[in-house]
């Protein structure tokens, strides 16, 4: 996966995550809307840690290649 591809995904994420905030009902943070908007901000952030985790497995690998 490119560079590129993966900072875009994570801007998508974070994106994600800044509207769902828009979407939170801190009365009823558990209820309705809220609890989707809950859902997809663990969700896009969950997206994030997995970009970050490929994004560092490529570099490990790269690195024992060179080797």
């Amino acid at each position: 996966m490119n560079k590129t591809l993966v900072a875009i995904l994570v801007l998508l994420a974070l994106a994600l995550v800044a509207y769902n905030s828009t979407l939170l009902d801190f009365d009823n943070l558990f209820e309705g809307d809220s609890l989707i908007a809950c859902i997809g901000i663990l969700a896009s952030l969950c997206a994030i840690v997995l970009l970050l985790i490929f994004v560092t497995s490529k570099k490990i690998e790269k690195k024992l290649k060179n080797n």
